[in-house]
């Protein structure tokens, strides 16, 4: 098969780390090729050096075996490589076909003809077998079909090359199997894909060949029919990984959290949370599974003060909790680990010393009335460096320049140091690799057998399954069941999942 890509001997170089050190890199056509590595292992930064984004110290780049100098985004298109980030970059208010269609957009007179831009992208939609609405805006559909958009709007330039960072981090069960096939029809069209994940099951699934980086180096390249989960992990990280979770039988104590009849309202006004009771209590974890966008998120941020409720009650220790602000909550014992660590976890441009202490400033050690202890506050954050692994040059870094899964850490690290008597756990793994996932699932084990309340929302069943004691699940706002983990597995959940029902002769129905 043709070389379409060759990256030879890259360098990249940061201040106080190499990013990329002397890395070769191949792509063949009609191939998908996984580029397999731990968070801040180098391989975003290798391929926004494909891409254009950043300039390597050293190395070269061939497209289909001529030399080829690629110093912006626009470069890389016009040499037909696009580019799907782990963050998109969509225009929230305009319509599918607004965003795919911007900056090229089809002309008529000096008028920009929508019809036909509507025209084209449901003809490139319905060529590679998506179902997407052409005039559907942005903030009203789901994250799945978000991602989509951004690939038909590498396909509509042209893309012969197509680089996914973390595609599967932010999609459901049933969307990454959509997401299969859509790499399949974009490999039977004569197309080659990049991905850059370390989740191992799609890598397995989705991919023809392996290229594994650790700390800016290439380990190796495999042929996945040639390998398997465990020698992938241990290629990844450098070591034996336990990719199952162990814990004993839960101790279980007194009754943490109790929600009764909570209702909440989405952005848009509309009822999210619909009637929920739940009990959380010391020793456990309470697993809430659900596909994105069925009241999860709005529970969270209720039960945190981050959304203002419409009805119920919820108390923590039987202390009243119900409608209060962030802090009180914080202050009363909930640690939060947020579904999205960029818009609520962390601020960017602040240090990693600064974000340490979010949530706990105010508070001695590290606040001497309206003076802040700076000495002790960077102890702190040492610390916790040291402790969760966060792999960064030093303290002084700002979050914005860590790898997503070392953000994460850091988040993790920060909300399981306050020692708090909840410990909300929203998706604590998206977007992270197996080592990092191994340390977070260890933590909560630890946190729960400490006789923590642990309350999980995830959208991987897999870690549903392998960390909760009790297992509800969310449809449509409500909770539709709460299971024990004896009683509970993939397909039952599926079901719930779904908005069916399960009898309970153990045998399982639907209700639609």
């Amino acid at each position: 098969m043709e070389k379409v890509i060759e990256m030879l001997g890259i360098t990249k170089v940061f201040p106080g780390t190499i990013a990329n050190d002397n890395v070769n890199f191949e792509l063949l056509q009609g191939e998908t090729h996984v580029l397999l590595g731990e968070n801040g292992a180098g391989k975003t930064t290798l391929m926004n050096i494909l891409y254009g984004l950043y300039q390597p110290e050293k190395g070269e780049i061939r497209i289909k075996g001529k030399q080829a100098k690629i110093n912006t985004p626009n470069d890389a298109i016009e040499l037909g490589i696009g580019m799907v980030h782990q963050h998109f970059m969509l225009v929230n208010n305009f319509t599918v076909a607004e965003n795919i269609v911007l900056g090229i957009e089809p002309k008529k007179g000096l008028r920009i003809d929508m019809a036909k831009a509507c025209k084209d992208v449901k003809e490139i939609a319905d060529r590679y077998g998506f179902n997407m609405d052409p005039k559907a805006v942005i903030e009203d559909i789901s994250v799945g079909q978000q991602q989509k958009v951004e690939i038909l709007k590498a396909l509509y330039r042209g893309a012969e090359v197509l680089i996914l960072d973390e595609p599967t981090a932010v999609l459901t069960p049933q969307e990454i199997e959509e997401l299969g096939v859509i790499i399949n029809n974009l490999k039977s069209e004569g197309k080659s894909v990049i991905l850059i994940t370390h989740k191992l099951k799609e890598v397995m699934k989705m991919s023809d060949r392996v290229t594994i980086i650790r700390r800016g180096k290439v380990t190796g390249t495999v042929n996945t029919s040639e390998t398997n989960i465990d020698k992938l992990a241990e290629l990844m990280v450098g070591r034996k990984v336990n990719l199952v979770v162990q814990k004993e039988e839960a101790k279980v104590g007194k009754e943490i959290l109790k929600i009764e009849g909570v209702e909440a309202k989405n952005h848009r006004g509309l009822v999210a949370v619909k009637d929920v009771t739940l009990t959380v209590r010391s020793g456990e974890i309470l697993g809430i599974a659900g596909v994105d966008g069925n009241g999860q998120t709005e529970l969270i941020e209720v039960l945190t003060g981050l959304r203002k409720p419409e009805a119920g009650k919820i108390t923590l220790n039987g202390t009243d909790i119900y409608n209060k602000t962030p802090r009180k909550i914080a202050d009363c014992g909930v640690g939060h680990i947020p579904e999205d660590r960029q818009k609520r976890g962390l601020i960017l441009k602040y240090s990693l010393f600064e974000n340490s202490i979010l949530g706990t400033y105010h508070k001695k050690p590290f606040s001497k009335g309206i003076v802040m202890n700076y000495g002790e506050i960077r102890k702190y954050c040492k610390n916790l460096i040291e402790e969760f692994d966060v792999r960064t040059p030093n303290e002084d870094v700002t979050a914005a320049s860590l790898s997503g899964g070392n953000q994460q850490k850091l988040i993790a690290a920060r909300e399981i140091a306050k020692d708090p008597e909840l410990l909300i756990a929203s998706q604590p793994t998206r977007g992270i690799d197996v080592g990092a996932i191994e340390y977070i699932h260890k933590r909560l084990v630890q946190e729960r057998d400490k006789g923590k309340a642990v309350l999980l929302v995830s959208l991987e069943l897999d870690e549903i399954l392998a960390l909760s004691d009790r297992i509800a699940v969310m449809y449509d706002g409500h909770i539709v069941d709460i299971l024990d983990r004896k009683d509970a597995d993939e397909k039952k959940l599926g079901v719930l999942m779904a908005g069916g029902t399960l009898d309970r002769e153990k045998e399982v129905t639907s209700v639609e």
